[in-house]
């Protein structure tokens, strides 16, 4: 067998590191994040165990970076619904909406994340997903009118960090329905505009389980191998092949 070229093995690499930010995702949302291990998360995503430190320092960053893929499309699917707008004050409240919505649909994994990010040891880990939904935010700010993004920007962050943590403390939790009216009010958006929490929501902004629309893991166009003893085998991006139960 001749070997694989360059190419090859670098969308293998790349589809490795997607199965591995969705099944992070995954076992957060369903276990939280202490009863989820490294393991686990290389299990369900079909790779052998040693490839999560080849992408990740540890496990803290990879859920980080994981959490910050699903916000990121999340805020790009509702900013580009249909119908799609350039309008500064409906794109700003598509955005509020979608990152509540976040706190509202997946409690469990936005709760974790939030811990994640208070923790001192690792606190809040830029990485490319983190930078993809900063970007998305600020321009957000830009087309609501701001004249200054650097200062707008950080401010509009925080209002939604705050807003999801409220909506998510053990015990005393606020109506996302209230966090909403609230941001509504400060950046004087009107109630009907984005997805208001009485109206049917558009795609995009439903809770959907399945969330590899998110991932791009190509695992439709290379099907697993069942071997004669029932074990999955899947080849990772060095080459060498994993097999799970």
């Amino acid at each position: 067998m001749s070997p694989r070229s360059a190419s090859v093995n670098e969308e293998l690499r790349r589809r490795s590191k997607e199965r591995l930010l969705q099944a992070a995702v995954e076992l957060v949302g369903e276990r939280g994040y202490e009863a989820t291990t490294l393991g686990d998360i290389a299990d369900r995503a079909g790779s052998a165990r040693g490839l999560v430190s080849y992408y990740f320092p540890g496990k803290r960053q990879l859920v980080q970076s994981a959490v910050h893929r699903l916000m990121h499309r999340t805020l790009e699917e509702a900013l580009e619904r249909e119908p799609r707008t350039t309008k500064g004050r409906e794109r700003l409240a598509r955005a509020i909406d979608a990152i509540l919505g976040l706190a509202r649909d997946r409690p469990v994994l936005m709760r974790q994340h939030m811990a994640g990010l208070l923790q001192a040891e690792v606190g809040f880990v830029p990485c490319p997903e983190q930078r993809r939904l900063a970007e998305l935010l600020r321009d957000t700010v830009a087309r609501h009118g701001s004249r200054d993004v650097d200062r707008d920007y950080p401010m509009l962050r925080a209002q939604l960090m705050g807003a999801v943590f409220a909506a998510l403390v053990p015990g005393v939790p606020m109506p996302v329905p209230e966090l909403r009216a609230e941001l509504f009010e400060r950046y004087r958006l009107d109630w009907k505009l984005g997805v208001p929490p009485d109206a049917e929501a558009p795609g995009g902004t439903v809770c959907d389980p399945d969330l590899s629309r998110f991932f791009a893991t190509g695992l439709s166009d290379r099907p697993a191998r069942t071997d004669e003893t029932g074990r999955t085998d899947r080849t990772d991006p060095t080459g060498r092949t994993a097999q799970s139960k």
